[in-house]
């Protein structure tokens, strides 16, 4: 059997830096491949819907026909969790939807980075996104807002106790928005980088009939990380509107 070098499947993550490029000596603004992932995925996005609400049809050409029905798909969504005094947000909560969208289909491209596989991505979403709805939050309510860390009909004595678990939980909501997503997304790809290295070690070996079934998990991989892709981005935005939400509506 030939020799084969298998390679860690965490190097996939690895930022490679491509061009350095730093802006007035401060600001590191260097073309890497997490950087080039992320412009295919907005290249995409701006794309795909320019190319669908361009010169609309009464009857849809099928590109048209997605992008209408993402938008109310979108618009569905924001209603549910937050009510029509949401809907001012909907830019905001549209374009993080299919950034992440993108961004995880993107990194499904052999050879591709993917910018949601890093902390780094998903915690600064997920970051911008929190400070924004308690800035809203003060802004709809004023000092109100402070009432979604005291629940109604609680015992009194317990409240000190009580709003700290509640302010805590709170700020917990960046992390667990950031680690979910980067979590999900890193695992499926280590898992199709070991199966694939199976594949590639029992052809490179002459063993082609054991790189059946491997291959079959593969390509089985494949598509649970396409459904996993859309379905990461949804729970990312169901969750941001009903943070959304509680910025409108503070009390328990």
């Amino acid at each position: 059997m030939k020799h084969f070098n298998f390679y860690s499947p965490l190097e996939q993550f690895e930022i490679s830096i491509w061009a350095p490029i730093s802006l007035f000596g401060i600001f590191d603004i260097s073309l890497n491949n997490a950087s080039f992932s992320l412009l295919i995925a907005l290249l995409n996005f701006f794309f795909f819907f320019s190319y669908g609400w361009v010169n609309p049809k009464f009857i849809p050409k099928p590109v048209q026909a997605i992008c209408e029905q993402s938008y109310l798909f979108i618009l569905g969504i924001i209603e549910q969790q937050c009510g029509h005094i949401a809907l001012r947000y909907f830019p905001y909560i549209f374009c993080t939807f299919f950034l992440i969208l993108f961004s995880n289909l993107v990194g499904l491209i052999p050879f591709a980075f993917t910018p949601t596989s890093h902390i780094a991505f998903t915690l600064s979403v997920a970051f911008t996104a929190n400070f924004a709805f308690i800035i809203i939050g003060f802004k709809e309510n004023g000092p109100r807002f402070l009432k979604l860390f005291v629940p109604k009909g609680g015992p009194k004595w317990l409240f000190p106790i009580i709003i700290v678990i509640e302010f805590v939980s709170y700020l917990l909501r960046t992390f667990s928005l950031s680690i979910r997503l980067f979590a999900n997304m890193m695992a499926g790809h280590t898992l199709l980088h070991i199966l694939s290295s199976f594949v590639t070690a029992f052809i490179s070996g002459g063993y082609i009939a054991f790189s059946i079934l491997p291959f079959i998990l593969v390509l089985a991989v494949f598509v649970l990380e396409l459904g996993i892709a859309f379905l990461q981005a949804y729970v990312f935005t169901i969750l941001l509107c009903i943070y959304l939400n509680d910025s409108f509506h503070p009390s328990h």
